[in-house]
């Protein structure tokens, strides 16, 4: 959104950001997302009212690294994944995504359709020169570590900006899983529902304070607060298929 100054929470070099997760049904969804139209600005990803598509391939280490600490609670974790927007190469990220408490971290890089397909192949080479730390760190995430495709997620993401705080809300719903194949461009990808419907998951993101007329939207909304992680979620169905 242009025009916002971030002013979030600095740790060295990386900028946090405060983070609430909450299970959302459909009674609770309908009227929270009217009262948003009011008073918020739709993402520019968004192609329609229902949203936008976004589809991510996450990697773990051959421990399962990032899958444990998640459900063990580990204070200061990270991940890693590629994401696509609405189905098209035109922009494709390589993103980490930094959890500190209940702060959180992203950062990205833009990678081509080809370096991709290099990195779904396990040929991971080309980054070793990079200038991108994040890009750097996954090269040495898939050396040491073994880093490799463990699951993606798919699921469309109906977002809004408030200016005040640097808020962003975001609704992701009809949350699936894959069953068939780790290429987020596979045209005959089958992907099953990770969630029940008609839940979904709402995202609360800000700076360094949360606005009284936001806080005053969600005050009844906090039994349903949970640690919500879309890549755990979509792990679980998957090993109902396979033991990937």
């Amino acid at each position: 959104m242009k025009g916002i100054q971030s002013t979030g929470i600095q740790l060295g070099n990386k900028r946090l950001r405060h983070e609430l997760k909450y299970y959302l049904r459909l009674s609770n969804y309908e009227p929270l997302r009217q009262k948003l139209r009011l008073i918020a600005t739709p993402d520019h990803y968004s192609v329609s009212e229902e949203g936008y598509h976004i589809r991510s391939l996450y990697f773990d280490d051959f421990h399962d690294t990032a899958l444990y600490e998640k459900n063990y609670g580990v204070f200061q974790r990270k991940k890693y994944r590629i994401r696509i927007y609405n189905k098209s190469d035109a922009v494709i990220k390589m993103e980490r995504k930094s959890k500190f408490g209940g702060y959180t971290c992203k950062e990205s890089a833009s990678i081509t359709r080809d370096e991709y397909e290099l990195i779904l192949a396990g040929d991971v080479e080309f980054l070793r020169e990079t200038e991108s730390a994040v890009l750097r760190d996954f090269y040495l995430s898939c050396k040491n570590h073994l880093f490799r495709p463990r699951v993606i997620t798919d699921y469309v993401r109906e977002a809004y900006l408030v200016r005040e705080g640097n808020v962003r809300i975001t609704f992701d719903k009809y949350l699936k899983a894959n069953v068939n194949s780790l290429d987020i461009f596979d045209e005959n990808i089958m992907m099953v529902s990770a969630i029940h419907q008609p839940m979904m998951i709402m995202e609360v993101k800000y700076d360094q304070f949360l606005p009284f007329h936001i806080r005053h939207l969600l005050q009844n909304l906090s039994n349903h607060r949970s640690a919500i992680s879309k890549y755990v979620i979509c792990r679980e169905e998957t090993k109902k298929y396979y033991n990937l």
